[in-house]
């Protein structure tokens, strides 16, 4: 990664303060460029900029609401115009599809290249690429450049038309210098997932399959299942537990900071997690929580969803199931839970091949080699 800024870049994005967008703040923190960043949920009375950029995005959503969608970009493009104009960037990155769409108009009008950095719902919810597939298709003519998470979702863009030499696959990737030291060999019968309480992360299939697990084993002690996050299905997990009487099996940690996770990874014999297509359409892009245990040296039990088969390799690194197999997953949950020397292979072996591929390091080059080629471009037309 070149240590030396190498021009300035303008992000915007729809906030920074979620305890899911650990992936924007990781970009601005470690891409080489002088950076402005710009947030839709930020409307600060004592910053005038900022406020009205976080006004412009707030009636856009409105208008959007309204299925008024041309009509809602412009709001957010004129301010984004007017920041651009005020100090100029070499490049724009804009962080998920429905925030370029936003200002997408303003990259055209100052001729500041944009590229788009799609991560997973924004590419595959009904209400997010069915709503905006006239949109998307005007997004992927102007940008410069797009990222994605997956071969998956690469290829669903192409459809709406992105030119495949404009597409970088990067997965955003983990931080070895927080996820590290897992031993499931050592590790007590414990398996941990991470991940908000939303469809598309299959909390209440992993619960299932737990549930189908204790029914099924003679490991001893009791095996114990640690979900961390929250979200809109915690409640319904939390009835589940209670219902099938599993609260001295089942732990809900709540949210827990990066450093608080990677200690859990450090106490597991494996990670767990049943992504699946949620009715709305929404799907994974290649979930961090994912590599994030892979680099910890964890092996993986998910399923065969997004780019996960990109991350765990079936029999190398982890174990795969077929999206809904609750059956196949408790099976899955069972070997590792009895043989804690394959565990501790296939986490070895993913810990190998994450620290190749998918650290953060690896992303923030592939992002930077992006915007580097795109402005290139831009000024080489100029």
């Amino acid at each position: 990664m070149p240590a030396a800024l190498q021009g300035a870049l303008m992000v915007f994005a729809p906030t920074r303060q979620a305890a899911s967008e650990t992936f924007i703040r990781a970009n601005l923190a470690g891409l080489p460029f002088r950076i402005q960043a710009w947030f839709g949920d930020e409307r600060p009375l004592v910053q005038p900029l900022r406020c009205l950029y976080g006004s412009a995005i707030l009636l856009s959503k409105l208008l959007t609401r309204l299925r008024l969608l041309r009509l809602a970009g412009l709001p957010a493009a004129w301010v984004a115009w007017l920041l651009i104009r005020l100090d100029p960037p070499d490049v724009v990155l804009a962080e998920f599809g429905f925030e370029a769409v936003r200002v997408m108009e303003a990259c055209r009008w100052s001729g500041v290249p944009l590229v788009v950095h799609f991560r997973g719902s924004d590419a595959s919810a009904r209400n997010r690429i069915g709503l905006l597939e006239e949109r998307y298709r005007r997004l992927l003519r102007l940008a410069g450049g797009v990222i994605v998470k997956s071969e998956r979702m690469a290829l669903r863009l192409e459809e709406l038309g992105a030119e495949r030499q404009r597409i970088q696959i990067s997965p955003s990737g983990a931080n070895p210098a927080l996820f590290h030291g897992s031993q499931p060999c050592q590790s007590p019968p414990l398996l941990l997932a991470v991940g908000r309480f939303v469809a598309k992360k299959g909390p209440l299939l992993t619960l299932r399959a737990f549930q189908l697990c204790l029914q099924r084993t003679d490991v001893s002690p009791l095996p114990q299942l640690w979900m961390v996050g929250e979200g809109p299905l915690l409640a319904e997990a939390r009835r589940f537990v209670v219902q099938h009487q599993l609260q001295n099996n089942v732990v809900f940690a709540g949210v827990c900071s990066q450093e608080q996770v990677a200690e859990r990874m450090r106490q597991v014999r494996a990670f767990v997690q049943h992504s699946i297509v949620a009715p709305d359409g929404d799907s994974e892009g290649s979930p961090v929580a994912v590599m994030e245990a892979q680099l910890s040296g964890l092996p993986v039990i998910a399923t065969r969803h997004a780019g996960i088969p990109d991350v765990v390799l079936d029999g190398g690194t982890g174990l795969l199931v077929e999206e809904g197999d609750v059956d196949a997953m408790a099976q899955a949950m069972l070997t590792l839970l009895a043989e804690p020397m394959l565990a501790q292979k296939l986490g070895e072996a993913g810990q190998r091949r994450a620290l190749q591929h998918f650290t953060v390091e690896h992303h923030l080059r592939d992002v930077t080699e992006l915007l580097l080629r795109v402005s290139s471009a831009a000024r080489a037309l100029s």
